[in-house]
Formats: structure tokens, C-alpha cells, sequence
């Protein structure tokens, strides 16, 4: 005959006091509504049947319900290749998601269905527990999803200046620290003359990066020349091959009298374009402008010269997501959060510095 299950063997199961549990049971005292759910979720798990106020029928069919949402669906508006920081970040997400006993499935967010704002039809709801965003950097889009009752997360996210705050959790990369350290190892090397390359408004993470090379300059005492910013936004938010960013980066550096000394990239793949129109301007690399990306992409080392860039830990990022998302998932009324990942500057040879891999 199966022992029966005490209110102390819920208590220990869950790690609060026995007089907690007894209060969800018996419906007394004050308890938060998460904490009276977990404690009635685990008594019927454990097979506890002495409700004083429960439908047990009625409890242990919300259970199930809630146990068959089993899937995470990942949403993004482009296929993510290797080249991007998030191939390795989502190996690590789907690992440690399995381990709770969750998949995760993907789905193409397109054109369409941005501008109409609605969910591609590929989702299934019913099994959905929680939802990752990468590279949703629609506003609107973004507010639709944060407002459809169910757990989200976006790794980076739109640009939200003077709009509503997302009902939703963050993560983003830690995007100020290298680049103010940078700007002050530049200013060590009589370097003053500092622009800033890449679509600012673009995403938050291109936004912050673009906030810290002008505190940076500020910091160190560096006089922003506004000239050396080349920030404006592709007409196109949703990655169409019509616009010609390079032709774009050409026509405003040959309007400058002069170059800077050295430009800092809103990632890898700004950097590269950059390299491609210096050199075709017969602009040497770094003896004339020295260059900075971010994300320390796989083509950052192959290129020529080789890019110094920041460090992402994709892998962190990975195990991050998991916890940001499973935690909001088990305890959706908490307070919304934004998290910051530790990056690291990587200098290599189009700063000028000898090809080493140490983090700083």
C-alpha cells in the first residue's frame, strides 16, 4: 500500500515551511497567488488528496493541461546561420531546455506578417509554453507579442525611446563596457579623432553600443565630432536585399575632409562592409583608420587585416535564456526583467595590436 503523502512531504518537496503548504491546502492566511498554485500543483503531482476546498478533478485537469505545454517556440525574422552569435547560444538554449522535459520548434516571422501583425500559422498554441524572440526588432510586432498572455522572451529587441515598455524580459549583451575601455586605450595612443559606423536605431543592442562610444568619448574627454557618425537607418527594417549599405558607407566618407583615426562598428558584419570601402578607397587598414567590430563573428579572424572585435559567450547566453524564460514561465506574475551578459574585447591587427586571443 503506497504511503500516504503529509503536508511535510510537500513542504520538502517544494523547500518552504509546512505551514505554508497548509495554508494553500486549507485556503487560510495570506499567500502570493504563485506561491498557493506551486504549492497545490506539487500536492496534486504527489498524489495529495485531502483538499479542503480543491476540485480535485477540476486541479488535476489544470495540471495536465499545464504539463502538456511542452514546446518553446523560437521566432525570428531570418534563417540564423553559423556567422551569427546566436547558433551557438541556441544549441546551449535547446540542451538545457530539454531537461525540463521542453522542445523547441521554429518559425520564420515574415514580411507580412509583421506589417498585418499576426502570429505565423505554424504556431500551436495549445502546446506552447513560452515563446524566444531573436531578431524581432519591430516595435509594434514586438508589443503585439508581448501581449498575448503567454511567457517571452527577446534576445535583444527593438528600440523603444519615448514608446511603451515591452510586457516582457530581455537579454542582451553587456554592449558599454568594451567599448568605453576601447576609447580609453585609443586616448592612451594619442588617438582623438573617433567615429561611430551602424544603423543605431537598428536594434537596442545597436543602440546601446552606440550610447557607449559616446559616453565613452565623453568620459575620456574626446570631443565627438558629429561628421564621423555614419548611423543612418536602412529604409528596409526587415532585412531586403534592396538597399545598398556599402554604397551608402562610400558616399558619406568621401563627403569628409578628412577620416578619423579610428571607427568603432555596431557589429562584425558593419566592420567588414567598412574594410571592403576603405580598401577600395586605397585607405590603409590600420596604419590609416584603425577599425572595431562586435561579436567576434567567424569571419571577424578570417578576414584581412583581422578584426578586432568583443567577445559574445554564446553559450552563456544560452543557459541565460533558459533560466530568464523557465522562471517566467513557472512564475509569470513577477516583475519583467532585462539581463546583460558579460561580453570581452578581443584586439587583433586592424587596431594595430599583434593577433592574440585573450580576453580583456
Amino acid at each position: 500500500m503506497p504511503q500516504k503523502v503529509t503536508l511535510q512531504d510537500i513542504a520538502d518537496e517544494l523547500g518552504v515551511s509546512r505551514n505554508t503548504v497548509s495554508k494553500a491546502i486549507n485556503n487560510t492566511g495570506i499567500l502570493s497567488e504563485n506561491t498557493k498554485k506551486r504549492v497545490l500543483a506539487k500536492a496534486i503531482e504527489m498524489g495529495y488528496k485531502q483538499f479542503s476546498y480543491v476540485d480535485f478533478d477540476r486541479a488535476s485537469n489544470e495540471l495536465q493541461a499545464k504539463n502538456n505545454k511542452t514546446e518553446i517556440a523560437l521566432l525570428t525574422t531570418w534563417f540564423l546561420n553559423g556567422s551569427h552569435f546566436s547558433a551557438p547560444m541556441l544549441d546551449k538554449f535547446q540542451l538545457e531546455i530539454s531537461k525540463f522535459g521542453y522542445s523547441m520548434s521554429m518559425h520564420i516571422i515574415r514580411e507580412e506578417d509583421i506589417k498585418n501583425h499576426i502570429l505565423p500559422p505554424s504556431l500551436h498554441m495549445d502546446r506552447l509554453a513560452g515563446i524566444l524572440c531573436i531578431e524581432i526588432f519591430d516595435y509594434e510586432y514586438a508589443l503585439m507579442l508581448s501581449q498575448c498572455d503567454i511567457p517571452v522572451l527577446f534576445v535583444d529587441g527593438p528600440v523603444n525611446i519615448g514608446e511603451s515598455v515591452l510586457c516582457a524580459d530581455m537579454l542582451l549583451m553587456e554592449n558599454y563596457s568594451p567599448i568605453i575601455s576601447f576609447i580609453g586605450r585609443l586616448k592612451q595612443r594619442g588617438v582623438k579623432d573617433i567615429g561611430f559606423v551602424g544603423e543605431y536605431l537598428h536594434c537596442q543592442s545597436f543602440f546601446e553600443r552606440y550610447m557607449a562610444y559616446r559616453m565613452g568619448m565623453t568620459l575620456h574627454g574626446l570631443k565627438i565630432l558629429e561628421e564621423f557618425s555614419l548611423t543612418e537607418n536602412k529604409p528596409d527594417k526587415n532585412h531586403s536585399s534592396g538597399y545598398d549599405y556599402k554604397g551608402y558607407l562610400e558616399n558619406e566618407l568621401r563627403k569628409l575632409k578628412k577620416l578619423p583615426e579610428a571607427f568603432i562598428c555596431a557589429n562584425d558584419f558593419v566592420a567588414i562592409d567598412l574594410i571592403n570601402v576603405l580598401t577600395g578607397m586605397n585607405v590603409k587598414i590600420p596604419n590609416d583608420v584603425k577599425l572595431l567590430g562586435f561579436d567576434d563573428s567567424p569571419e571577424s579572424r578570417i578576414i584581412t587585416p583581422h578584426l578586432s572585435t568583443v567577445h559574445i559567450h554564446s553559450q552563456i547566453l544560452g543557459f541565460s535564456a533558459t533560466q530568464i524564460l523557465l522562471s517566467r514561465i513557472n512564475e509569470p506574475d513577477m516583475n519583467f526583467r532585462t539581463m546583460h551578459c558579460e561580453t570581452n574585447l578581443i584586439l587583433r591587427k586592424s587596431t594595430g595590436d599583434e593577433e592574440y586571443e585573450k580576453f580583456i
